[in-house]
């Protein structure tokens, strides 16, 4: 696909994304007023990694455009840290998490919705919002798998980077959780100790899983392309 195709896709998911954030954020739910606001969901913390990310893809052919037939090295150079950087947050962060935020969020919601997604936010959220937030990352991200060739880390970089984030938010749920006595997720509330540890490190197996699928993924479309 050529790259003037591929800027404007880009910018259309972005400007999608910042729409659902700010429709998003301009609703008055209590749980945004709450310890930890909106950040204290999964599904908001990918909502911004998707925006950044795509804003980094927009920034970078933008770059792209500017720098073609430009001799200078140092720009250069700077192109390809901003592709680095690109190719790095697809590998580790928005393929991961975004397809981790789908599955889960509707394989909880099919089994029963009220362990996820109760529904009172029907009152708050309208359909198009929710399937913003929790359907369309998943096309949005194998557009930009399918469209453009990415530099996956080693795996064990990787997989070392994509454990310290899931680590990081399980102790983030934790620590909500020390501090107000509630759980994130109505889920965790019907757990026992010993079965939020297995449910915890079995999270963290299935984001690990997630990053290999898409390193497999990415190279058997560009190995083919090749």
């Amino acid at each position: 696909m050529a790259l003037v195709p591929c800027q404007v896709l880009r910018a259309a998911i972005l400007l999608s994304y910042c729409s659902i954030l700010c429709n998003y954020k301009a609703i008055d739910m209590p749980a945004h007023q709450t310890y930890g606001g909106s950040w204290k969901f999964l599904t908001f913390i990918d909502l911004v990694i998707q925006a950044v990310f795509f804003g980094i893809c927009v920034l970078t052919d933008l770059s792209s455009l500017l720098t073609r037939g430009n001799d200078s090295q140092e720009q250069e150079r700077q192109l390809k840290k901003l592709i680095s950087l690109r190719d790095w947050m697809m590998a580790v962060l928005a393929f991961p998490v975004g397809v981790f935020v789908v599955t889960m969020f509707w394989s909880i919601y099919i089994y029963d919705r009220e362990l996820v997604y109760p529904k009172l936010l029907d009152n708050f959220i309208p359909a198009w919002l929710n399937h913003g937030m929790h359907t369309t990352v998943l096309p949005f991200v194998l557009i930009e798998m399918r469209t453009t060739h990415h530099q996956y880390p080693s795996r064990s970089c990787g997989l070392a980077a994509v454990c310290t984030f899931a680590v990081g938010y399980i102790l983030w749920v934790c620590w909500i959780h020390h501090v107000t006595g509630v759980w994130v997720y109505p889920l965790l509330e019907h757990l026992t100790p010993g079965v939020k540890i297995v449910f915890f490190a079995a999270v963290t197996v299935i984001i690990n899983i997630f990053y290999l699928v898409g390193e497999v993924l990415n190279n058997y479309i560009w190995d083919t392309q090749k």
